[in-house]
C-alpha cells in the first residue's frame, strides 16, 4: 500500500487527519508516521527516518532548510496555531485576563497538565511562562508532563485532581475529548506560533508530499483549518 512518511508537530495531528480523504482521493496514498514535539520530529529527521513531508515551526524548518534536510523552496506557511489554557469537560472555564490573573489560576490549580517543557513549542512556552510569573518553585511539584500536547490533555481529560488545568497548543485542546479550550493566555504570556510545511531532501514521494502542502495551506481549506484551530497570519 502506497503511504506517505509525515513528521509533525502534534499541533497539525488534528488538521491532517481532517484532509487524509481528499488526499488519498486526489494521490491513492495514506499517510504515515509520526506526531510530537517539533524537537524530537527534527531529531528524527537528522538521525535518517524516513520521511516525505515534515510539519514543524517555521524557524525550525528554516533550521532544517540550511542543514539540507529540507528543500528551501516548497516551505509553505500553515498557519499560526495559539498556546492556551484548557480544563476538562464539565469544569468552570479559566479566564485569564492579565497576568495576575493567569498566576492567580495556575496557583489555584493542584495539577497543570503540559507538554515536554524541553523539546515542544508549548512545553517550552510554558517553562517561560512560569518563571516570568515567579511561580516555577512553587508550581513545580504540580507540573504533570508528558511527551507532547496530545498525551498532555488525554491525561487531563481522565485526571482526578481537584482542579487540574493544562496549557498546550489549542489545536491539541480542540481535537481532544473530555477537554475544551478555556482561553489564550494574556498579553505578555501569550504565544502564536506560525507552524510550516516542507518536503525533505531524500523523500521518496516528494510529488504526492508537494500535494499534501497544497491541502494543508490552499484557500479551500481555510475553513478546515480554522476548525483546527489555525489561524491566518497577523498583518
Amino acid at each position: 500500500m502506497n503511504h506517505l512518511n509525515i513528521l509533525s508537530g502534534g499541533a497539525a495531528q488534528g488538521l491532517v487527519g481532517s484532509l487524509m480523504p481528499a488526499f488519498k482521493a486526489e494521490t491513492g496514498f495514506d499517510i504515515a508516521g509520526e506526531f510530537g514535539a517539533v524537537g524530537a520530529m527534527a531529531d528524527k529527521l537528522r538521525k535518517g527516518t524516513p520521511t516525505d513531508i515534515v510539519i514543524l515551526t517555521a524557524a525550525l524548518l528554516a533550521t532544517l532548510a540550511k542543514e539540507k534536510l529540507v528543500v528551501a523552496t516548497s516551505i509553505a506557511d500553515v498557519g499560526l496555531v495559539e498556546t492556551a489554557l484548557a480544563v476538562r469537560a464539565g469544569d468552570p472555564k479559566v479566564a485569564a485576563r492579565d497576568e495576575a490573573g493567569l498566576r492567580e489560576a495556575l496557583l489555584a490549580s493542584d495539577a497543570i497538565f503540559v507538554p515536554d517543557t524541553k523539546a515542544s513549542t508549548a512545553g517550552i512556552h510554558v517553562a517561560s511562562v512560569l518563571a516570568r510569573l515567579g511561580i516555577a518553585d512553587t508550581v513545580a511539584a504540580r507540573l504533570k508532563i508528558f511527551p507532547n500536547g496530545a498525551t498532555a490533555m488525554r491525561e487531563l481529560a481522565t485526571s482526578d485532581a481537584r482542579r487540574p488545568i493544562g496549557c498546550t497548543q489549542s489545536t491539541e485542546i480542540i481535537v481532544t475529548n473530555g477537554v475544551v479550550l478555556s482561553g489564550s493566555l494574556p498579553p505578555g504570556c501569550e504565544l502564536a506560533t506560525m507552524y510550516t510545511a516542507g518536503v525533505t531532501t531524500k523523500a521518496a514521494h516528494p510529488s504526492q508530499a508537494s500535494a499534501l502542502i497544497g491541502l494543508l495551506t490552499g484557500a479551500g481549506q481555510r475553513e478546515q483549518r480554522e476548525r483546527a484551530g489555525f489561524i491566518s497570519a497577523r498583518k
